[in-house]
């Protein structure tokens, strides 16, 4: 293949980027690729489609101070704590290098995790993670780390004579006997996903030559080596565990130009998952749920990179059926990572190992993915909904570290990863989760401005010579205020979110009322010549209500507005540091110790009718069937202490 670093050398990041206004750039990076106007990569051709809106750049937006600015800053100094030399120890083993520092524990380490062969994963996410690090904060460290670890990964192609880098045990040895057919222990694919993502994310979002080179080598080598598969052979590779590999060859060709990238793209869409969905068939029972997720985010680029609708129609319809018919209050869905049957929804919505972090981080990637396209305010209330209870809720606000599952057993608590001796799939996308909020809350098109996320912050819209700026305590108060800062009168279409979980939304403009709407879920327009100064105010109504599904009308978990409210238990029990763990093995096995939970009786609409404000904000008491008041907050505030998010609610006393 007659590739050369070269042929992408010397376009600026921004080049890159602006791809998206032709679709191109759009759901590629973990970060959804921010852009601006500029040359692009690969020209627009009637037969792609082209993306109904754009994400700005996340240097464009700045977070202000709330719950998210602080989840930032404890994934920031989490990612400094890490040694890169640590990450690397097994890539620089397997090229026949000298390890510069002991590896890390948990699944890095081959002398525990040897069977499991995910090894080097972790480093790939760390790379993503830094470099929306750097994205969103231009801070100098993150471009050192990333160069650092692209000039190691460099001297091990060297070393290697291969573009092929890898950490997992057996190495190249194990990739050839994948290729060839045989029965392996490991997931190759899976584990060079990450670290083809994280160079990806190294490249277009902190515009790193260094990654640049060693993901070109490293896409060139994946050509090469799996040209001699027929497509029946590729296949049958495709049944193990693979990530986002299509994605990752659809984003090369995006970036190059380079018609063998799309050529793989296509070869690495797993048609035993494409083709029923396409369709319109749901056959997910019993399926692995992390290793479907990512096949699907890709299976939305490689549309737009062919316009093939059904790749397309296969997204679509996967979205609707996980968001819609399969996901837990939370946004979650699936347990022990596997979904299931929802007519057995009794017998697995309790269990320890319910809703998978990384599963819902690659849902906000698909839901992002397929909202730029089709920007349908049904998208954005689900990225709301899963961003506060399952994204938000997974860190520990005090040290930073994330959960694996977020199971619903009540009485149960949150698990968190140890700093050094995990590194679950979950500990990786969780470094990506907390460093790229910016990134979903603002939209545009030629002539709007969407405000999908009431989170405090401000953009800049550099094209129009304007600043918006977001000043919020949502959720604590239903409402946000809105402020423009103009170099001239311009005009501008504002669009605000009135979010599907609101009866009412009220907009005024510098005081007065300019909209009043009672049809929920939907945007609120307001077009108009705008002058610097003007404010705008955005007022909601959160109420209780509860969630329940037909197949167990009496399991029910209780929400106020998008957020699920948890019954808080305290520390009854639990031991200092029963929260956090090393072995996965045994996850969910650390709090066991028996717990009486309250218990609700009546119905549950009525019980959601019966849910009272404590005094403090977002805090309520909802009775229990002996009249003792339970104590409510938001899911996304429980950490260090038992809860419940879904209740067996007993028919009421006769």
């Amino acid at each position: 293949m007659a590739m050369s670093v070269c042929s992408i050398r010397g376009h600026s990041r921004r080049d890159f980027l602006s791809a998206a206004a032709t679709g191109a750039l759009a759901t590629g990076c973990s970060a959804a690729l921010p852009m601006r106007a500029g040359a692009t990569a690969v020209p627009q051709d009637a037969a792609r489609p082209a993306a109904r809106l754009q994400p700005f750049d996340m240097a464009d937006v700045t977070l202000a101070e709330g719950p998210f600015l602080h989840a930032q800053r404890m994934t920031e100094a989490y990612l400094m704590r890490l040694d890169p030399d640590r990450m690397l120890h097994n890539f620089r083993v397997n090229a026949g290098l000298k390890p510069k520092a002991p590896v890390y524990g948990g699944w890095e380490s081959v002398e525990t995790w040897a069977d499991i062969n995910c090894h080097g994963h972790t480093l790939g996410h760390y790379l993503s993670a830094c470099a929306l690090a750097w994205a969103s904060t231009r801070d100098a460290r993150y471009r050192r780390r990333i160069d650092y670890i692209a000039a190691e990964l460099a001297e091990c192609q060297k070393a290697a004579n291969s573009g092929l880098v890898c950490a997992f045990p057996k190495g190249a040895a194990l990739v050839t006997a994948h290729l060839r057919g045989e029965k392996i222990t490991g997931v190759p694919w899976y584990t060079l996903h990450k670290l083809y993502a994280g160079l990806r994310d190294a490249v277009l979002l902190a515009d790193s030559a260094l990654s640049r080179a060693v993901l070109l080598r490293l896409a060139d080598w994946g050509v090469v080596a799996t040209r001699p598969l027929s497509d029946a052979e590729f296949e049958t590779m495709l049944d193990t565990e693979h990530g986002g590999m299509n994605e990752i060859y659809a984003d090369l060709y995006f970036m190059t130009g380079t018609a063998d990238y799309r050529t793989l793209a296509k070869r690495f869409s797993h048609q035993a998952i494409l083709q029923p969905l396409a369709r319109g068939r749901d056959h997910l029972d019993g399926m692995h749920a992390n290793t479907q997720v990512p096949k699907i985010v890709g299976f939305q680029r490689v549309y737009e990179a062919t316009g093939d609708a059904a790749y397309r129609d296969a997204a679509a319809f996967f979205w609707r059926t996980v968001a819609h018919t399969r996901s837990f209050a939370t946004g979650g869905h699936g347990d022990n990572e596997h979904f299931f049957a929802m007519a057995d929804f009794g017998d697995h919505v309790f269990s320890p190992k319910g809703s998978e972090t990384c599963c819902q981080h690659n849902m906000l990637k698909l839901t992002r993915a397929l909202f730029l396209h089709d920007p349908q305010p049904g998208y954005a209330d689900y990225y709301e909904r899963t961003l506060y209870n399952g994204i938000l809720a997974s860190q520990d606000p005090d040290s930073g570290m994330a959960t694996y599952f977020q199971g619903a057993r009540p009485g149960y608590m949150k698990l968190y990863h140890t700093p050094e001796d995990s590194f679950w799939c979950c500990t990786g996308t969780g470094m990506e989760n907390h460093v790229k909020y910016r990134d979903s809350i603002y939209f545009h098109d030629e002539s709007a401005l969407y405000v999908n996320l009431f989170i405090p912050s401000s953009v800049t819209w550099a094209d129009k010579g304007a600043v918006l700026s977001q000043a919020t305590s949502f959720p604590d108060r239903p409402a946000t205020e809105l402020r423009w800062t103009l170099r001239r009168p311009t005009r501008m279409t504002l669009k605000l979110r009135h979010p599907g979980w609101s009866p009412t939304a009220t907009v005024l403009v510098n005081g007065a009322e300019a909209q009043r709407s009672t049809a929920a879920g939907r945007y609120l327009e307001i077009d108009r010549t705008w002058q610097d100064g003007d404010w705008v105010e955005l007022r909601l109504e959160m109420q209780p209500g509860v969630e329940t599904i037909p197949a167990a009308p009496d399991i029910a978990a209780f929400t106020y507005g998008p957020l699920v409210l948890a019954g808080a238990f305290g520390r009854d029990g639990l031991a200092p540091g029963s929260d956090i763990v090393v072995n996965e093995r045994n996850y969910g096995k650390y709090n066991d110790a028996p717990f009486a939970v309250p218990t609700l009786a009546g119905d549950p609409r009525a019980l959601a009718q019966g849910i009272r404000p404590s005094g403090r904000p977002l805090e309520f008491t909802l009775a229990s069937a002996d009249g003792t008041p339970v104590r409510l907050v938001p899911y996304h505030r429980i950490a260090h202490e038992r809860y419940a998010t879904y209740w067996q609610v007993k028919p009421a006393p006769a």
